[in-house]
């Protein structure tokens, strides 16, 4: 298979750890893994991140050794700063900024971003970072994802999940927007829920330190938190065969991975799923598991 598909991993910061004793597995013994993907970028936000969104950022990694694994690997680091709540005297954040110039200082590394009004101030002051047009815009109508892909700005764009299978509109792309087009694989998310931009909005509060309740979930069975096996039930879910037969055939290349809030655990049964060989999952599962420095739960 020539075409390869790339996945967008979550947890940058959160899930540092994890990384640290994944990737060299990756890379050592290659072998273990499908041969038609790779990483193509790890995404997150440190703790208290004012320009945070989507989930509330909990990672309390050193931001430089986090850039040091990604350039020892050769990954690209995006940072999460999705808030779409962010007002002119926020832009001055000095955690935030201090954050953006040393991720630009690095290398090929992006940001995230919901807020136009971020956007514009980070191609002013930070260029070398490219730019991520964030699902939490919640782009249910395919014009409008097809008027974000048309946008210079962004060198991908990440859809509502709800748009992963319209097919008969995703097929007659030109190959440079499907190049940008970056699908969210494994939602667990109601897919018939007609709320998620205010739960978005309300972590977006939440980062910004407003004082406000939790936002109530309306999906019938919303109480019961993420399960993978769910998320592989709903419509929107695209697994690998998904991708080696359909998406890639199609010209797609881009997969995002959710699962920032989540635990180490199931970021590894991701791991597992969408990229190990069925026959190698127990040699990865037993080196993660048997490293006395992980804490998986």
């Amino acid at each position: 298979m020539d075409k390869k598909a790339y996945y967008h991993l979550p947890g940058l910061f959160e899930f540092y750890d994890l990384y640290c004793g994944f990737l060299p597995l990756f890379r050592e013994h290659r072998e273990y893994f499908y041969d038609w993907c790779d990483i193509g970028s790890i995404y997150g936000a440190s703790a208290d991140c004012l320009w945070g969104g989507g989930r509330v950022g909990f990672g309390d990694n050193n931001p430089q050794e986090v850039l040091e694994l990604m350039r020892e690997y050769g990954i690209s680091a995006r940072l999460t700063f999705s808030n779409s709540l962010l007002r002119e005297e926020h832009l001055a954040d000095r955690k935030c900024n201090q954050l953006c110039a040393m991720f630009e200082e690095a290398g090929e590394n992006g940001v995230i971003v919901h807020s136009d009004l971020l956007l514009k101030y980070l191609k002013k002051k930070y260029p070398g970072l490219y730019l991520v047009s964030s699902t939490t815009k919640v782009l249910t109508d395919f014009r409008d994802f097809e008027n974000e892909l048309n946008r210079d700005d962004f060198r991908y764009v990440v859809p509502d999940f709800r748009l992963n299978k319209a097919f008969d509109e995703l097929s007659p792309l030109s190959q440079s927007l499907k190049d940008k087009a970056e699908f969210l694989c494994n939602e667990c998310c109601w897919f018939g829920c007609y709320d998620r931009k205010a739960c978005y909005e309300n972590v977006s509060r939440k980062s910004l330190g407003e004082n406000c309740p939790d936002h109530v979930c309306i999906a019938p069975d919303g109480s019961e938190g993420y399960r993978f096996s769910k998320a592989m039930e709903n419509p929107g879910f695209i697994g690998i065969d998904d991708i080696r037969n359909t998406y890639l055939s199609m010209g797609f290349s881009h997969f995002k991975i959710e699962g920032r809030s989540l635990g180490s655990a199931l970021i590894l049964e991701f791991l597992l799923y969408y990229m190990t060989k069925p026959e190698y999952q127990i040699h990865v599962r037993e080196a993660i598991y048997l490293d006395s420095m992980l804490d998986l739960f």
